[in-house]
């Protein structure tokens, strides 16, 4: 609560937007007291915002159809509610929502197997699993705080946001996965894949795919910057590799 008291003391001053400052103040306790309904809440909003902003494939779409086939055979998880789509765009990603929302992109599709991209969305799905989205959001809001306390002090220092979906989604665009959840939603994908009846080692061969993508002068603008923060593919692909042969599985 640090954070709201060093906000709010200097409410008296002539110079602080008095309620920005509040909004920053409840933006920081806000953080540290989001549920998971609140998330799915604010994540149903984001994703109707982003759905908007693509070009959101309709389910008569081959790239809807082969999506659908991939992951029929994944035995959701009752409390993740996922549901799933297909952006038509040549950029190597793929993304989960707090809500349950998986978006998959169709250059991402073009570049990998079936059981490649079902590895890779199975580690979004981790994410989800983890808890990591919230935490993200939770970041976000710390960031959002920060953004309205500096205009709060100095109208000069920016415009205040008037949309907190805007400023939350800025903040969760530059929110990157720390090392320890990137690792656990890999072996999270690994035990999605073995549970499922996937290649054990389909996260690892995704992984490979992404290192050579970001390594081929002609693909790698198309990779999103995400998946260049994400510690580093080599190591990654080595954990689950050896994940995958210390349980007897052989890569064939």
């Amino acid at each position: 609560m640090l954070g709201a008291a060093l906000v709010l003391s200097g409410c008296t001053s002539k110079l602080v937007d008095t309620n920005a400052a509040i909004q920053a103040g409840a933006a920081v306790v806000q953080a540290f007291t989001i549920t998971d309904d609140q998330v799915a809440s604010l994540c149903k909003q984001y994703m109707a915002e982003s759905d908007g902003q693509n070009t959101k494939l309709p389910a008569s779409n081959a790239y809807m159809q082969r999506l659908t086939r991939i992951m029929g055979k994944f035995k959701n998880i009752k409390e993740l509610n996922v549901n799933y789509a297909v952006y038509q765009s040549e950029t190597i990603n793929a993304f989960a929502s707090g809500d349950g929302s998986v978006r998959v992109y169709s250059g991402l599709m073009d570049a990998m197997t079936d059981d490649e991209l079902f590895a890779v969305i199975g580690h979004e799905l981790g994410h989800l699993k983890n808890k990591d989205v919230r935490d993200a959001y939770r970041t976000s809001y710390m960031i959002v705080a920060a953004r309205y306390g500096i205009s709060a002090f100095s109208q000069t220092a920016g415009a205040i946001s008037q949309g907190l979906l805007g400023d939350l989604g800025q903040a969760l665009a530059t929110n990157a996965y720390s090392r320890k959840q990137e690792f656990e939603a890999d072996a999270a994908a690994y035990q999605f894949c073995v549970a499922n009846g996937v290649d054990p080692f389909a996260m690892y061969k995704a992984l490979n795919v992404l290192m050579r993508l970001n390594g081929d002068s002609q693909t790698q603008s198309k990779v999103l910057q995400m998946f260049s923060t994400h510690p580093d593919s080599a190591e990654r692909a080595a954990r689950i590799k050896a994940m995958a042969e210390a349980d007897g599985y052989r890569l064939k």
